[in-house]
Protein backbone atom coordinates (compact mmCIF):
# COMPACT_ATOMS: atom_id res chain seq x y z
CA UNK A 1 0.00 0.00 0.00
CA UNK A 2 1.11 3.56 -0.59
CA UNK A 3 1.24 5.84 2.43
CA UNK A 4 -0.68 9.01 3.11
CA UNK A 5 0.55 12.31 4.59
CA UNK A 6 3.05 11.75 7.44
CA UNK A 7 1.47 12.33 10.82
CA UNK A 8 4.59 13.26 12.74
CA UNK A 9 5.14 16.69 11.20
CA UNK A 10 3.15 19.91 11.32
CA UNK A 11 1.14 21.14 8.36
CA UNK A 12 3.57 24.02 7.83
CA UNK A 13 6.59 21.67 7.86
CA UNK A 14 4.79 19.33 5.50
CA UNK A 15 3.98 22.07 2.99
CA UNK A 16 7.60 23.24 3.09
CA UNK A 17 8.93 19.76 2.39
CA UNK A 18 6.37 19.29 -0.34
CA UNK A 19 7.39 22.41 -2.21
CA UNK A 20 11.08 21.63 -1.98
CA UNK A 21 11.12 17.96 -2.78
CA UNK A 22 8.61 17.16 -5.49
CA UNK A 23 9.50 16.51 -9.11
CA UNK A 24 7.26 17.38 -12.02
CA UNK A 25 5.50 14.44 -13.65
CA UNK A 26 6.95 13.24 -16.92
CA UNK A 27 5.14 13.26 -20.26
CA UNK A 28 3.36 10.09 -21.31
CA UNK A 29 6.07 8.63 -23.55
CA UNK A 30 8.45 8.54 -20.57
CA UNK A 31 6.01 6.99 -18.09
CA UNK A 32 7.60 4.25 -16.05
CA UNK A 33 6.42 2.09 -13.20
CA UNK A 34 6.22 -1.38 -11.71
CA UNK A 35 4.50 -2.70 -14.81
CA UNK A 36 6.40 -0.76 -17.46
CA UNK A 37 6.27 -2.10 -21.00
CA UNK A 38 9.59 -2.25 -22.84
CA UNK A 39 8.25 -0.32 -25.82
CA UNK A 40 6.85 3.20 -25.85
CA UNK A 41 3.09 3.63 -26.19
CA UNK A 42 2.07 3.98 -29.80
CA UNK A 43 -0.01 7.02 -28.88
CA UNK A 44 -1.39 9.02 -26.00
CA UNK A 45 -3.65 6.85 -23.84
CA UNK A 46 -7.38 6.89 -24.32
CA UNK A 47 -9.27 7.91 -21.19
CA UNK A 48 -12.54 6.27 -20.22
CA UNK A 49 -14.01 7.84 -17.09
CA UNK A 50 -17.16 6.23 -15.65
CA UNK A 51 -18.96 8.29 -13.01
CA UNK A 52 -21.78 6.51 -11.16
CA UNK A 53 -24.54 8.56 -9.54
CA UNK A 54 -25.13 8.24 -5.77
CA UNK A 55 -23.19 4.98 -5.50
CA UNK A 56 -21.87 4.49 -1.98
CA UNK A 57 -18.50 3.34 -0.67
CA UNK A 58 -19.97 -0.07 0.17
CA UNK A 59 -21.96 -0.66 -3.02
CA UNK A 60 -19.33 -2.69 -4.90
CA UNK A 61 -18.14 -6.22 -4.28
CA UNK A 62 -14.52 -5.11 -4.16
CA UNK A 63 -15.45 -2.69 -1.35
CA UNK A 64 -17.41 -5.25 0.65
CA UNK A 65 -20.90 -5.53 -0.89
CA UNK A 66 -22.41 -9.00 -0.34
CA UNK A 67 -26.10 -8.68 -1.28
CA UNK A 68 -25.38 -8.66 -5.02
CA UNK A 69 -22.34 -9.12 -7.24
CA UNK A 70 -20.40 -6.65 -9.37
CA UNK A 71 -17.84 -8.90 -11.11
CA UNK A 72 -17.06 -6.61 -14.04
CA UNK A 73 -16.46 -3.54 -11.89
CA UNK A 74 -14.47 -5.71 -9.48
CA UNK A 75 -12.25 -6.60 -12.45
CA UNK A 76 -11.06 -3.01 -12.49
CA UNK A 77 -9.72 -3.53 -8.98
CA UNK A 78 -8.30 -6.98 -9.67
CA UNK A 79 -6.58 -5.81 -12.85
CA UNK A 80 -5.73 -2.32 -11.62
CA UNK A 81 -5.71 -0.10 -8.55
CA UNK A 82 -8.25 0.45 -5.78
CA UNK A 83 -8.24 3.72 -3.84
CA UNK A 84 -9.52 3.48 -0.26
CA UNK A 85 -9.18 7.17 0.66
CA UNK A 86 -10.68 8.91 -2.36
CA UNK A 87 -13.25 11.70 -2.04
CA UNK A 88 -15.90 13.16 -4.30
CA UNK A 89 -16.00 16.84 -5.10
CA UNK A 90 -19.15 17.42 -3.07
CA UNK A 91 -21.97 15.60 -1.36
CA UNK A 92 -24.47 16.34 -4.19
CA UNK A 93 -24.45 16.11 -7.97
CA UNK A 94 -23.72 19.44 -9.69
CA UNK A 95 -20.89 20.80 -7.50
CA UNK A 96 -19.20 17.40 -7.48
CA UNK A 97 -19.17 17.44 -11.27
CA UNK A 98 -17.89 21.00 -11.31
CA UNK A 99 -14.94 20.01 -9.13
CA UNK A 100 -14.18 17.07 -11.41
CA UNK A 101 -14.35 19.21 -14.55
CA UNK A 102 -12.27 22.12 -13.23
CA UNK A 103 -9.79 20.82 -10.64
CA UNK A 104 -11.08 23.37 -8.12
CA UNK A 105 -12.63 22.33 -4.80
CA UNK A 106 -15.95 23.78 -3.63
CA UNK A 107 -14.31 26.68 -1.83
CA UNK A 108 -13.02 27.91 -5.20
CA UNK A 109 -15.14 26.48 -8.03
CA UNK A 110 -18.14 28.23 -9.55
CA UNK A 111 -20.87 25.66 -8.75
CA UNK A 112 -21.02 24.94 -5.00
CA UNK A 113 -24.51 23.47 -4.63
CA UNK A 114 -27.40 22.37 -6.84
CA UNK A 115 -29.20 25.42 -8.29
CA UNK A 116 -32.18 24.78 -10.53
CA UNK A 117 -33.41 26.67 -13.59
CA UNK A 118 -36.82 26.56 -15.26
CA UNK A 119 -38.06 24.92 -17.34
CA UNK A 120 -35.04 22.57 -17.29
CA UNK A 121 -31.42 22.59 -16.30
CA UNK A 122 -29.10 23.88 -13.64
CA UNK A 123 -26.89 26.92 -13.06
CA UNK A 124 -24.37 27.05 -15.94
CA UNK A 125 -20.63 27.20 -15.52
CA UNK A 126 -19.27 30.32 -17.28
CA UNK A 127 -18.07 30.27 -20.87
CA UNK A 128 -14.47 30.93 -19.86
CA UNK A 129 -14.33 27.97 -17.46
CA UNK A 130 -11.26 25.84 -18.12
CA UNK A 131 -12.54 22.26 -18.15
CA UNK A 132 -10.63 19.03 -18.47
CA UNK A 133 -12.54 18.39 -21.71
CA UNK A 134 -11.23 21.65 -23.19
CA UNK A 135 -7.65 20.76 -22.20
CA UNK A 136 -7.82 17.27 -23.67
CA UNK A 137 -9.51 18.50 -26.83
CA UNK A 138 -6.69 21.00 -27.31
CA UNK A 139 -4.25 18.12 -26.84
CA UNK A 140 -5.77 16.27 -29.80
CA UNK A 141 -8.39 14.14 -28.08
CA UNK A 142 -11.87 13.40 -29.36
CA UNK A 143 -14.13 14.24 -26.43
CA UNK A 144 -17.55 12.81 -25.66
CA UNK A 145 -19.89 12.87 -22.66
CA UNK A 146 -22.68 10.33 -22.24
CA UNK A 147 -25.07 10.41 -19.30
CA UNK A 148 -26.04 13.30 -17.01
CA UNK A 149 -24.63 16.82 -17.26
CA UNK A 150 -26.14 19.29 -14.75
CA UNK A 151 -23.69 22.16 -15.38
CA UNK A 152 -25.69 24.30 -17.78
CA UNK A 153 -29.17 24.21 -19.33
CA UNK A 154 -29.69 23.86 -23.11
CA UNK A 155 -28.58 26.98 -24.93
CA UNK A 156 -26.58 28.29 -21.99
CA UNK A 157 -22.84 28.92 -21.96
CA UNK A 158 -22.42 25.89 -19.73
CA UNK A 159 -23.93 23.21 -21.98
CA UNK A 160 -21.43 20.40 -22.67
CA UNK A 161 -20.68 21.15 -26.33
CA UNK A 162 -19.59 24.65 -25.28
CA UNK A 163 -17.41 23.31 -22.48
CA UNK A 164 -15.05 21.14 -24.49
CA UNK A 165 -17.07 18.12 -25.56
CA UNK A 166 -17.35 17.27 -29.25
CA UNK A 167 -20.41 15.18 -28.54
CA UNK A 168 -22.98 14.84 -25.78
CA UNK A 169 -25.87 12.43 -25.39
CA UNK A 170 -28.09 12.05 -22.36
CA UNK A 171 -29.81 14.20 -19.76
CA UNK A 172 -28.84 17.84 -19.79
CA UNK A 173 -30.99 18.40 -16.67
CA UNK A 174 -30.52 16.55 -13.41
CA UNK A 175 -34.23 16.69 -12.56
CA UNK A 176 -35.13 14.93 -15.80
CA UNK A 177 -32.62 12.21 -14.92
CA UNK A 178 -34.81 11.13 -11.99
CA UNK A 179 -36.89 9.17 -14.49
CA UNK A 180 -35.22 6.32 -16.40
CA UNK A 181 -38.07 6.25 -18.94
CA UNK A 182 -38.01 9.88 -20.15
CA UNK A 183 -39.91 11.56 -22.95
CA UNK A 184 -36.71 13.00 -24.34
CA UNK A 185 -32.93 13.21 -24.05
CA UNK A 186 -30.43 15.59 -25.64
CA UNK A 187 -27.95 14.94 -28.41
CA UNK A 188 -25.54 17.86 -28.36
CA UNK A 189 -27.91 20.86 -28.27
CA UNK A 190 -30.86 19.09 -29.92
CA UNK A 191 -33.78 17.50 -28.13
CA UNK A 192 -34.36 13.84 -29.06
CA UNK A 193 -37.97 12.83 -28.43
CA UNK A 194 -38.61 9.35 -27.01
CA UNK A 195 -41.64 7.16 -26.36
CA UNK A 196 -41.37 7.21 -22.56
CA UNK A 197 -41.01 3.41 -22.56
CA UNK A 198 -37.32 3.04 -23.37
CA UNK A 199 -34.76 2.59 -20.60
CA UNK A 200 -32.49 5.59 -20.95
CA UNK A 201 -29.33 3.90 -19.72
CA UNK A 202 -29.46 1.48 -22.66
CA UNK A 203 -29.58 4.37 -25.15
CA UNK A 204 -26.77 6.21 -23.38
CA UNK A 205 -24.58 3.11 -23.37
CA UNK A 206 -25.07 2.52 -27.09
CA UNK A 207 -24.00 6.09 -27.86
CA UNK A 208 -20.91 5.77 -25.66
CA UNK A 209 -19.88 2.47 -27.27
CA UNK A 210 -20.43 3.96 -30.72
CA UNK A 211 -18.22 6.92 -29.80
CA UNK A 212 -15.43 4.54 -28.82
CA UNK A 213 -15.77 2.60 -32.09
CA UNK A 214 -15.71 5.76 -34.19
CA UNK A 215 -12.59 7.12 -32.47
CA UNK A 216 -10.63 3.90 -32.03
CA UNK A 217 -7.80 5.11 -34.26
CA UNK A 218 -7.03 8.31 -32.34
CA UNK A 219 -6.91 9.31 -28.67
CA UNK A 220 -10.30 9.82 -27.07
CA UNK A 221 -11.75 11.01 -23.77
CA UNK A 222 -15.01 9.20 -23.16
CA UNK A 223 -16.74 10.64 -20.08
CA UNK A 224 -19.63 8.48 -18.88
CA UNK A 225 -21.56 10.19 -16.04
CA UNK A 226 -24.23 7.49 -15.94
CA UNK A 227 -27.39 7.94 -13.87
CA UNK A 228 -27.37 4.58 -12.06
CA UNK A 229 -28.09 4.11 -9.13
CA UNK A 230 -29.73 7.51 -8.50
CA UNK A 231 -33.44 7.40 -7.70
CA UNK A 232 -35.96 6.59 -9.03
CA UNK A 233 -35.34 2.87 -8.45
CA UNK A 234 -36.01 1.67 -11.99
CA UNK A 235 -34.56 -1.10 -14.12
CA UNK A 236 -35.92 -3.44 -16.80
CA UNK A 237 -37.86 -6.28 -15.18
CA UNK A 238 -35.48 -8.90 -16.55
CA UNK A 239 -32.80 -7.50 -14.21
CA UNK A 240 -35.09 -7.01 -11.22
CA UNK A 241 -36.95 -10.34 -11.36
CA UNK A 242 -34.14 -12.55 -9.95
CA UNK A 243 -33.83 -10.28 -6.93
CA UNK A 244 -37.57 -10.32 -6.21
CA UNK A 245 -37.00 -13.87 -4.97
CA UNK A 246 -33.81 -13.00 -3.12
CA UNK A 247 -35.43 -10.04 -1.38
CA UNK A 248 -38.99 -11.36 -1.18
CA UNK A 249 -39.53 -9.80 2.25
CA UNK A 250 -39.61 -6.39 0.55
CA UNK A 251 -42.07 -7.32 -2.20
CA UNK A 252 -44.90 -5.38 -0.58
CA UNK A 253 -42.79 -2.24 -0.23
CA UNK A 254 -43.35 0.55 -2.75
CA UNK A 255 -40.87 3.21 -3.76
CA UNK A 256 -42.07 6.67 -4.78
CA UNK A 257 -39.98 9.52 -6.07
CA UNK A 258 -40.94 13.13 -6.64
CA UNK A 259 -41.65 13.93 -10.26
CA UNK A 260 -41.85 10.27 -11.33
CA UNK A 261 -45.38 8.99 -11.84
CA UNK A 262 -44.60 5.28 -11.79
CA UNK A 263 -44.17 3.60 -8.42
CA UNK A 264 -41.52 0.95 -7.88
CA UNK A 265 -42.58 -2.30 -6.25
CA UNK A 266 -39.80 -3.78 -4.12
CA UNK A 267 -37.21 -1.00 -4.57
CA UNK A 268 -34.67 -3.19 -2.78
CA UNK A 269 -34.81 -5.69 -5.64
CA UNK A 270 -34.82 -2.79 -8.12
CA UNK A 271 -31.60 -1.37 -6.67
CA UNK A 272 -29.82 -4.70 -7.02
CA UNK A 273 -31.16 -4.93 -10.57
CA UNK A 274 -29.88 -1.43 -11.37
CA UNK A 275 -26.45 -2.31 -10.05
CA UNK A 276 -26.46 -5.43 -12.23
CA UNK A 277 -27.26 -3.27 -15.25
CA UNK A 278 -24.37 -0.96 -14.38
CA UNK A 279 -21.96 -3.83 -13.83
CA UNK A 280 -22.85 -5.48 -17.12
CA UNK A 281 -22.39 -2.12 -18.85
CA UNK A 282 -18.85 -1.93 -17.53
CA UNK A 283 -18.33 -5.46 -18.82
CA UNK A 284 -19.50 -4.39 -22.27
CA UNK A 285 -17.06 -1.49 -22.30
CA UNK A 286 -14.14 -3.71 -21.31
CA UNK A 287 -15.12 -6.27 -23.95
CA UNK A 288 -15.23 -3.58 -26.63
CA UNK A 289 -11.79 -2.27 -25.69
CA UNK A 290 -10.40 -5.78 -26.04
CA UNK A 291 -12.24 -6.38 -29.32
CA UNK A 292 -10.80 -3.17 -30.79
CA UNK A 293 -7.30 -3.89 -29.52
CA UNK A 294 -7.39 -0.85 -27.22
CA UNK A 295 -6.84 -2.52 -23.84
CA UNK A 296 -3.22 -1.48 -23.42
CA UNK A 297 -3.89 2.00 -24.80
CA UNK A 298 -6.82 2.86 -22.52
CA UNK A 299 -6.93 3.84 -18.87
CA UNK A 300 -10.34 3.20 -17.32
CA UNK A 301 -11.51 5.03 -14.19
CA UNK A 302 -14.61 4.25 -12.15
CA UNK A 303 -15.95 6.35 -9.26
CA UNK A 304 -19.12 7.95 -7.86
CA UNK A 305 -20.22 11.56 -7.49
CA UNK A 306 -21.13 11.31 -3.78
CA UNK A 307 -22.36 8.90 -1.13
CA UNK A 308 -25.52 6.75 -1.25
CA UNK A 309 -29.01 8.22 -1.23
CA UNK A 310 -32.13 7.30 0.74
CA UNK A 311 -34.76 8.14 -1.87
CA UNK A 312 -37.33 6.39 -4.00
CA UNK A 313 -37.50 3.51 -1.53
CA UNK A 314 -33.77 2.75 -1.56
CA UNK A 315 -32.57 1.18 1.69
CA UNK A 316 -28.87 2.01 2.17
CA UNK A 317 -28.93 0.54 5.68
CA UNK A 318 -29.96 -2.89 4.39
CA UNK A 319 -27.26 -2.83 1.71
CA UNK A 320 -24.68 -1.24 4.03
CA UNK A 321 -24.14 1.17 1.15
CA UNK A 322 -21.76 3.42 3.09
CA UNK A 323 -19.73 0.49 4.43
CA UNK A 324 -17.89 1.44 7.63
CA UNK A 325 -18.55 5.14 7.12
CA UNK A 326 -21.03 7.51 8.78
CA UNK A 327 -23.62 9.41 6.77
CA UNK A 328 -25.01 9.46 3.26
CA UNK A 329 -25.60 11.91 0.41
CA UNK A 330 -25.89 15.54 1.62
CA UNK A 331 -23.67 14.83 4.65
CA UNK A 332 -20.04 15.91 4.93
CA UNK A 333 -19.24 12.98 7.16
CA UNK A 334 -17.22 10.30 5.38
CA UNK A 335 -20.25 8.40 4.09
CA UNK A 336 -21.39 11.43 2.12
CA UNK A 337 -18.11 12.16 0.37
CA UNK A 338 -15.72 9.18 0.51
CA UNK A 339 -16.34 7.12 -2.63
CA UNK A 340 -14.92 4.16 -4.54
CA UNK A 341 -12.19 4.92 -7.05
CA UNK A 342 -10.76 2.31 -9.40
CA UNK A 343 -8.22 2.66 -12.20
CA UNK A 344 -7.16 0.04 -14.76
CA UNK A 345 -4.42 0.39 -17.38
CA UNK A 346 -2.93 -2.94 -18.48
CA UNK A 347 0.83 -2.90 -18.66
CA UNK A 348 1.06 0.33 -16.70
CA UNK A 349 -0.89 0.01 -13.46
CA UNK A 350 0.18 -2.94 -11.33
CA UNK A 351 -2.79 -5.36 -11.06
CA UNK A 352 -4.42 -5.91 -7.70
CA UNK A 353 -2.89 -2.91 -5.95
CA UNK A 354 -4.51 -0.85 -3.21
CA UNK A 355 -3.54 2.69 -2.28
CA UNK A 356 -4.39 4.68 0.82
CA UNK A 357 -3.22 7.91 -0.82
CA UNK A 358 -5.62 10.71 0.12
CA UNK A 359 -7.13 12.05 -3.11
CA UNK A 360 -10.24 13.77 -4.44
CA UNK A 361 -12.11 14.85 -7.57
CA UNK A 362 -9.96 17.96 -8.01
CA UNK A 363 -7.12 15.57 -8.87
CA UNK A 364 -8.87 14.35 -12.01
CA UNK A 365 -8.06 17.45 -14.07
CA UNK A 366 -4.26 17.40 -13.50
CA UNK A 367 -4.15 13.59 -13.75
CA UNK A 368 -5.82 13.48 -17.14
CA UNK A 369 -3.76 16.42 -18.38
CA UNK A 370 -0.62 14.60 -17.24
CA UNK A 371 -1.67 11.46 -19.08
CA UNK A 372 -2.47 13.46 -22.22
CA UNK A 373 0.79 15.41 -22.16
CA UNK A 374 -1.16 18.63 -21.66
CA UNK A 375 -0.49 21.42 -19.18
CA UNK A 376 -2.89 21.60 -16.24
CA UNK A 377 -4.27 25.08 -15.51
CA UNK A 378 -2.42 27.24 -13.01
CA UNK A 379 -3.97 27.79 -9.61
CA UNK A 380 -6.06 24.64 -9.38
CA UNK A 381 -6.43 22.61 -6.19
CA UNK A 382 -5.72 19.18 -7.64
CA UNK A 383 -2.57 17.10 -7.96
CA UNK A 384 -1.69 14.58 -10.63
CA UNK A 385 -2.18 11.00 -9.48
CA UNK A 386 0.02 9.55 -12.22
CA UNK A 387 2.91 8.76 -9.84
CA UNK A 388 0.56 6.82 -7.57
CA UNK A 389 -1.03 5.03 -10.52
CA UNK A 390 2.37 3.93 -11.78
CA UNK A 391 3.74 2.91 -8.40
CA UNK A 392 6.12 5.87 -8.15
CA UNK A 393 5.06 6.83 -4.65
CA UNK A 394 8.29 8.68 -3.91
CA UNK A 395 7.32 11.19 -6.61
CA UNK A 396 3.72 11.67 -5.53
CA UNK A 397 2.85 15.12 -4.23
CA UNK A 398 0.63 15.25 -1.15
CA UNK A 399 -2.33 17.46 -0.33
CA UNK A 400 -1.82 19.67 2.72
CA UNK A 401 -5.59 19.36 3.13
CA UNK A 402 -8.86 18.62 1.34
CA UNK A 403 -11.84 20.95 1.69
CA UNK A 404 -15.61 20.94 1.05
CA UNK A 405 -18.44 23.41 1.59
CA UNK A 406 -22.15 22.84 1.07
CA UNK A 407 -24.93 25.42 1.32
CA UNK A 408 -28.12 23.42 1.85
CA UNK A 409 -29.41 21.61 4.94
CA UNK A 410 -28.24 24.37 7.26
CA UNK A 411 -24.91 25.01 5.53
CA UNK A 412 -21.77 23.11 6.40
CA UNK A 413 -18.07 22.79 5.63
CA UNK A 414 -15.40 20.16 6.23
CA UNK A 415 -11.68 19.62 5.87
CA UNK A 416 -9.38 16.61 5.91
CA UNK A 417 -5.78 17.14 7.07
CA UNK A 418 -3.80 13.92 7.30
CA UNK A 419 -5.62 11.76 9.89
CA UNK A 420 -7.82 14.61 11.09
CA UNK A 421 -11.32 15.48 9.85
CA UNK A 422 -13.10 18.70 10.87
CA UNK A 423 -16.78 19.45 10.28
CA UNK A 424 -18.73 22.62 11.07
CA UNK A 425 -22.49 22.85 10.59
CA UNK A 426 -25.24 25.46 10.96
CA UNK A 427 -23.51 28.04 8.79
CA UNK A 428 -26.77 29.46 7.41
CA UNK A 429 -28.00 30.47 10.85
CA UNK A 430 -25.82 30.08 13.94
CA UNK A 431 -22.54 28.25 13.28
CA UNK A 432 -21.96 25.33 15.59
CA UNK A 433 -18.58 24.55 17.16
CA UNK A 434 -16.11 22.70 14.96
CA UNK A 435 -16.17 18.95 15.45
CA UNK A 436 -12.89 17.06 15.13
CA UNK A 437 -12.44 13.37 14.40
CA UNK A 438 -9.34 11.18 14.29
CA UNK A 439 -10.02 8.99 11.26
CA UNK A 440 -7.04 6.77 12.02
CA UNK A 441 -8.76 5.46 15.15
CA UNK A 442 -12.37 6.51 14.53
CA UNK A 443 -13.32 5.95 10.90
CA UNK A 444 -17.01 6.08 11.80
CA UNK A 445 -16.65 9.63 13.22
CA UNK A 446 -18.32 8.72 16.51
CA UNK A 447 -16.08 10.60 18.97
CA UNK A 448 -15.60 14.37 18.76
CA UNK A 449 -12.07 15.04 20.07
CA UNK A 450 -12.03 18.81 19.47
CA UNK A 451 -11.69 19.52 23.19
CA UNK A 452 -8.58 17.37 23.46
CA UNK A 453 -6.82 18.92 20.44
CA UNK A 454 -7.35 22.69 20.39
CA UNK A 455 -4.21 23.18 18.30
CA UNK A 456 -5.64 20.99 15.51
CA UNK A 457 -8.96 22.83 15.70
CA UNK A 458 -7.05 26.10 15.28
CA UNK A 459 -5.35 24.66 12.17
CA UNK A 460 -8.73 23.66 10.79
CA UNK A 461 -10.16 27.11 11.41
CA UNK A 462 -7.30 28.53 9.38
CA UNK A 463 -7.99 26.04 6.59
CA UNK A 464 -11.67 27.03 6.58
CA UNK A 465 -10.65 30.66 6.13
CA UNK A 466 -7.90 30.04 3.57
CA UNK A 467 -9.85 27.58 1.42
CA UNK A 468 -12.94 29.74 0.93
CA UNK A 469 -13.25 32.47 -1.70
CA UNK A 470 -16.37 34.70 -1.75
CA UNK A 471 -19.14 33.94 -4.23
CA UNK A 472 -22.00 36.16 -5.32
CA UNK A 473 -24.24 33.09 -5.60
CA UNK A 474 -23.23 30.90 -2.66
CA UNK A 475 -23.18 32.53 0.76
CA UNK A 476 -23.35 31.30 4.34
CA UNK A 477 -25.89 33.40 6.21
CA UNK A 478 -24.55 32.82 9.72
CA UNK A 479 -20.83 32.64 8.97
CA UNK A 480 -18.47 35.55 9.32
CA UNK A 481 -18.36 37.50 6.07
CA UNK A 482 -15.15 37.81 4.08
Amino acid sequence: MTRSVPSNITRREFVTRLGAGTLAAAAVPALTGCARRTESPRRKPNVLFILADDLGYGDLGCYGQTHFKTPNIDRLAAEGMKFIQHYSGSTVCAPSRCVLMTGLHTGHCYIRDNKEHDPIGQEPIPADTVTVAKRLKAAGYATGAFGKWGLGYPGSEGEPIREGFDEFFGYNCQRNAHNYYPDYLYHNDKRVNLDGKTYSHALIMERALDFIRRHKDSPFFCFMPVTIPHAAMQAPEEYVAPFRKTFAEFENKVGRYEGVAAETRNPVAAFAGMMTVLDQSVGRVLALLKELGLDDDTIVFFTSDNGPHREGGHNPDFFDSNGPLKGIKRDLTEGGIRVPMLARWPGRIQPGTTTDYISAFQDVMPTLCDLAGAAAPDGIDGLSLVPTLLGQTDRQKQHPYLYWEYYSYGGKRAARMDRWKAIQQGLQAKPRPIQLFDLASDLGETHDVAGAHPEIVAEMEKIFADAHTPSAIWQFGGAKRD
